[in-house]
């Protein structure tokens, strides 16, 4: 590391740790998000993220699917939810959900990334349903579905715990659990914005429980509107201690809050300096997670091939059609090609790498 760029004692300490593999503590997380200094935050991020993953980056082939947007849940952030009757509300059943899939299938695809609303006129058994009808009809590919919010929504409707309620998706053909519901986790975050969805708790116990039952998971964390810093390292910090116990988690997902206007003003997003320093901040943080994944749905194609020297070494994915984030203020396609995601990659001077959900290699490009 450049002496040069070393600004101050604090950051020095800071560098020493991470060259020795010393965790970060929350004060030292408070640190890296207060300096000006981001070109070291990167510098120090992307020597750990070469450690273990060298010049490789990550990408998938994927679909995602939206079965309902009926939600009894009423978080500040959501656009996509509608209640029953509402203009706009939908459920799919099977046949639909066939037709919907059937239209946008390919050859190439190794993943569904299934998550929806939660909704209480339908019951668990629709759930499942759409788990086994999924996997009976397309079962090469793995069926990431359901966050863990949902499982504790589906143990509440069904009088199942919640390791019932996993063992009986496993069954059906669920692979892995998507990282989405976390929010933040802090109950006074919860209390604001997600009043009605699991709990810190719950969340982390659906994805204990998982892990538990010989299943790996995502983790996410959606950063940019009430939150503080301190709330942010709390929240890796939660996640980075069931990790050291279970070691079930794949990847974290660092998500950019969207507003809820598409043509909502820059002052009501993040700004690009909190996007690249909250990636970079993520990798330094949770040392024991393999894979930082930045989310080109939230952050847009240019940050995203930016943050591959920030830290992250995975893309995400094709989408082919994403809703949720774009039911409210995300301004990127709905989708892009695998060509579109190698010249992304190749382009930050990376190896881009094919994987299935497992981050089983496919192919390197």
């Amino acid at each position: 590391m450049a002496a040069t760029l070393m600004k101050d004692a604090k950051m020095e300490e800071i560098a020493d740790k991470v060259q020795k593999g010393v965790r970060l503590s929350i004060e030292d997380g408070l640190y890296l998000y207060e300096t000006s200094d981001l070109l070291t935050i990167a510098q120090l991020a992307d020597q750990v993220n070469e450690s273990k993953n060298g010049n490789n980056v990550y990408f998938i082939e994927n679909m995602y699917i939206n079965p309902t947007n009926v939600c009894e849940a009423s978080c500040s952030f959501c656009g996509f939810k509608r209640k029953p009757g509402e203009e706009g509300a939908y459920t799919m059943h099977e046949e639909e959900l066939l037709e919907y899939v059937e239209k946008r299938w390919n050859d190439n695809i190794k993943e569904f990334h299934i998550v929806g609303g939660h909704n209480v006129d339908v019951g668990f058994e629709y759930y499942l349903n759409t788990v086994r009808t999924l996997k009976k009809h397309y079962p090469q590919a793995s069926i990431k579905a359901y966050t863990a919010a949902e499982i504790e929504f589906f143990a509440r409707i069904s009088g199942l715990s919640m390791k019932e309620v996993l063992e009986q998706l496993m069954e059906a053909g669920l692979d892995t659990l998507p990282g989405g519901g976390a929010e933040i986790l802090t109950e006074r975050y919860r209390a604001k914005m997600s009043p009605d969805k699991a709990s810190t708790y719950e969340w982390l116990e659906a994805h204990e429980t998982a892990h538990n039952l010989g299943m790996k998971t995502h983790a996410t964390m959606l950063y940019g509107s009430i939150d503080t810093f301190e709330e942010r390292l709390i929240h890796m910090d939660r996640l980075r201690q069931l990790q050291d116990k279970t070691n079930g988690f794949m990847v974290f997902i660092p998500l950019a809050m969207q507003p809820r206007k598409v043509n909502a003003g820059w002052h009501q997003r993040t700004s690009p300096y909190d996007d690249m320093r909250t990636v970079a901040i993520s990798r330094l943080m949770l040392d024991n997670f393999d894979h930082i994944k930045a989310y080109w749905i939230n952050i847009g194609a240019q940050l995203t091939q930016m943050a591959l020297t920030f830290g992250s070494d995975d893309i995400h994915g094709t989408l082919i059609e994403e809703r949720i984030s774009h039911s409210v203020g995300a301004l990127t396609t709905q989708g892009l090609t695998r060509k579109e995601l190698i010249h992304l990659i190749k382009g930050a001077n990376k190896q881009p790498v094919e994987r299935d959900t497992f981050y089983n290699i496919i192919k390197e490009y």
